[in-house]
């Protein structure tokens, strides 16, 4: 036991802290409180020895590959990790045949473990159901991608979805005060001097993973300079400043997935922010997008189309100013091209709002699907030919430009759905006024029926 003792150590002295770190047991294991506590999911699974299936969802540094591997040790269970990067049937197969075999030999189960479960195509997750629904493997799969989207419905039935959250900043504290402590594994025995401020620091900036904040504070480390000014005994020690976390975190990477779900939860809290005429929050989420590397046409795109779908009629300036932000930031480029884009997400969210253009066009595609292609009526056709005169094409069609304010009440839809009115407009902004001439047209229109 010595010698595998010292064997271990020394092997981990290559690896990167946070692998160093990693806990050895569900004790050490720091977070998740929601499924580890007492009376709660997979306690209880493990206090009854039967580990089902499970899906761990959940954002990058959160323990998932760590708590599959402490569950399988505390089920008795065989623990068999594979990337769904990696891996593919032939991998699943051999897999599954010696788990199957350490089952018929050894009354051993396995929990085959696949991390990032959410790249496995279709095929391969196919290959993979009969083994799970048999029970020759306990599938213990890892993703930070909403499974619903991800996995097969047939699969996704035979696992438990269990959601681990992003950690705490006092989690994440004591994950570093662990770290720093630890003689062994951890940089305990490194001349390190870090306050209390600075570890919060760490924590904070971690933003829930702490295998960030582990590499972080091992940079940290790294970079740091003995303290020269040290008192006598001291010399030769590291001060960890806010300047050496900054320099050893260089560009933080941000949690933003451009193919994942924190996408989609920033982009839909970019256009909520400016629909809720929010211009601090809106620009607060084109940072983010722009930040983590979000290709700023997206970005541009999403606001030409909310220009249209929530500003609308009540402001029609807003759609120019959205497609004049497009062709800016293409003739210029970054960074300065961010100028002309933050312009345009306050004036977007400024603006008067109305969706009008969606209700519109809903009622009037309604009216489509319920009654097919009516026919256009005679008199607005166009009677290029004479046979076309002669079907009465263009007959009795009154120009609005002969009229008194260039206007003519005409019947412009078919028979069937005549009367109907899809445009509604609201009070707000330009469209009040437009309300105020729909409304005082058609009250003339009604006068001079009478």
């Amino acid at each position: 036991m010595d010698l595998f003792a010292r064997t271990a150590a020394k092997d981990r002295r290559g690896q990167p802290l946070a692998e160093r770190m990693r806990p050895t047991s569900l004790a050490e294991f720091i977070g998740q409180e929601q499924l580890l506590g007492p009376g709660k999911l997979l306690r209880r699974a493990l206090e009854a020895k039967e580990l089902p299936s499970l899906i761990l969802w959940g954002p990058p540094g959160t323990g998932k590959t760590t708590l599959g591997r402490l569950l399988a040790g505390e089920a008795g269970a065989r623990f068999v990790p594979m990337s769904a990067v990696m891996a593919g049937v032939k991998d699943l197969r051999e897999a599954v045949a010696e788990a199957a075999t350490q089952r018929d030999q050894r009354n051993e189960r396995t929990v085959l473990f696949i991390d990032e479960i959410h790249r496995f195509n279709k095929a391969q997750q196919d290959a993979l159901l009969p083994h799970v629904e048999a029970g020759t493997v306990v599938l213990v799969g890892a993703t930070t991608e909403n499974p619903s989207f991800e996995v097969n419905a047939a699969l996704l039935s035979r696992a438990k979805v269990v959601v681990l959250r992003a950690l705490s900043e006092a989690d994440l504290r004591a994950v570093i005060d662990r770290a720093l402590a630890d003689k062994e594994r951890g940089l305990g025995n490194q001349p390190l001097d870090v306050s209390d401020d600075v570890r919060d620091l760490i924590a904070r900036e971690a933003r829930g993973d702490a295998r960030r904040a582990l590499v972080t504070l091992e940079a940290a480390a790294a970079v740091a300079a003995p303290d020269a000014g040290a008192g006598a005994g001291a010399v030769g020690r590291k001060l960890l400043t806010p300047a050496v976390i900054e320099e050893a975190l260089q560009k933080r990477t941000l949690l933003y997935d451009r193919a994942g779900d924190e996408h989609y939860g920033v982009v839909s809290a970019f256009i909520k922010s400016m629909r809720g005429s929010d211009p601090d929050a809106a620009v607060y989420w084109m940072a983010r997008m722009i930040e983590a590397g979000e290709d700023p046409l997206f970005v541009l795109r999403r606001m030409v189309i909310f220009a249209a779908e929530d500003v609308g009629v009540a402001d029609p300036r807003a759609l120019s100013v959205a497609t004049a932000a497009v062709d800016a930031f293409r003739f210029i480029g970054l960074p300065e091209g961010l100028i002309p884009m933050t312009e345009a997400a306050i004036y977007l969210a400024t603006a008067p709002k109305t969706n009008t253009a969606i209700t519109t066009y809903a009622a009037a595609k309604a009216d489509v699907d319920a009654h097919g292609a009516l026919p256009v009526p005679n008199h607005i056709r166009n009677a290029p030919t004479p046979l076309a005169k002669q079907l009465g094409w263009g007959a009795n069609y009154q120009y609005p430009h002969d009229f008194a304010g260039h206007y003519v009440r005409e019947e412009y839809l078919p028979e069937p759905i005549r009367g109907h009115k899809y445009y509604k407009p609201s009070d707000s902004g330009h469209e009040a006024e437009i309300a105020e001439r729909l409304a005082k047209l058609r009250a003339e229109d009604a006068a001079k029926k009478r």
